[in-house]
């Protein structure tokens, strides 16, 4: 763990019992986040994102591997220290309108983090208001009295970030938090998550499907791929120098008007199923590039460069014949 690393998880697995056998969710996977830092985590629907996101702000336990927090293992820890784990880190869902209880006004889902974790100080509608200004819902007379419904989709999700914000948190997740709004919202807070950075030193996994958001928000990028992290690295490196195919369909998916051509893949094979994922590299039977060791071994993480890494045998002196 380096010295700037505020969370990171080490071999985090996350199975699923189920009557067929088990769900892979998350396979061994390892992921640091910076103090101050913002890292995407990309994937498409079904990769394990969402779970990953879960198990970082331990709503859920993980199958095996653990979470440091400031160095610090944090697995069965006591109610206190599990207390002080969720003041540090926030998640933020997907839907603000389901996160949100539709009974309850603005200032009510703000006051109770306050009231609960003890945090209002010397005033509660001061504190209300505050918050309410942080994620630019100004005046907050406007909005403190409003119920969910009275409010748009982006206001919303400004609400949901404030009630995060409110326990003060080192570590925000947010988790597709965009993908619910117009797209005509969605940079106003993509924006308000780079300023929680740039202002309070905040730091951010931002969990998303859209590699051409993350490429705009994060300084790095680790992109995920039925269960498995398979590359990382600086995000102008991840979408200007893809090392993996599958990161390389991706990007080819995301528009770009300067982009004419498409990556292709391989026959019209589908995600593979969580219960029985492939042997080896799971991309392998989608894959353009696939040899015949992709389809027995399991590539390890090689170095493309300081700092990029990408789980691929193509970069493996051992890579086997193509098939």
């Amino acid at each position: 763990m380096t010295e700037s690393a505020l969370l990171e998880a080490r071999g985090l697995t996350k199975h699923f019992p189920v009557r067929s056998g088990v769900v892979h969710a998350v396979d061994d996977v390892d992921l640091e986040v910076r103090a101050a830092g913002i890292t995407a985590v990309v994937g498409e629907s079904g990769s394990g994102k969402s779970t990953l996101a879960r198990l970082l702000a331990r709503l859920i336990e993980p199958t095996s591997g653990e979470l440091l927090l400031d160095g610090q293992a944090g697995k069965a820890a006591p109610a206190r220290a599990r207390r002080k784990y969720a003041r540090a880190v926030q998640l933020v869902l997907q839907d603000p309108f389901s996160s949100l209880n539709p009974v309850h006004d603005v200032r009510y889902h703000l006051a109770r983090p306050l009231k609960v974790h003890k945090l209002a100080g010397g005033s509660l509608d001061e504190a209300i208001d505050g918050l309410l200004a942080r994620v630019s819902l100004t005046p907050s007379a406007n909005f403190s009295a409003k119920y969910p419904h009275e409010l748009s989709g982006g206001q919303r999700q400004r609400v949901a970030i404030a009630r995060a914000l409110a326990v003060a948190p080192r570590l925000l997740l947010a988790d597709e938090p965009v993908s619910m709004l117009d797209v005509s919202i969605r940079l106003g807070v993509l924006n308000l998550l780079a300023d929680l950075r740039e202002k309070d030193g905040l730091a951010i996994v931002y969990v998303t499907h859209d590699i051409a958001s993350a490429r705009y928000l994060a300084d790095v990028v680790a992109v995920m791929y039925a269960g498995r992290i398979i590359e990382s690295g600086p995000a102008a490196t991840i979408t200007s120098q893809p090392a993996h195919p599958y990161t390389e369909l991706l990007l080819s998916a995301a528009p770009d008007p300067g982009r004419s051509n498409r990556v292709p893949v391989r026959g019209r094979t589908p995600p593979p199923n969580p219960v029985t994922p492939p042997p080896g590299c799971r991309f392998h039977p989608r894959c353009p590039h696939a040899m015949a060791v992709c389809a027995s071994d399991v590539p390890a993480m090689t170095q493309i460069s300081p700092g990029h890494h990408s789980a691929c045998w193509l970069h493996a002196s051992t890579a086997g014949k193509e098939a």
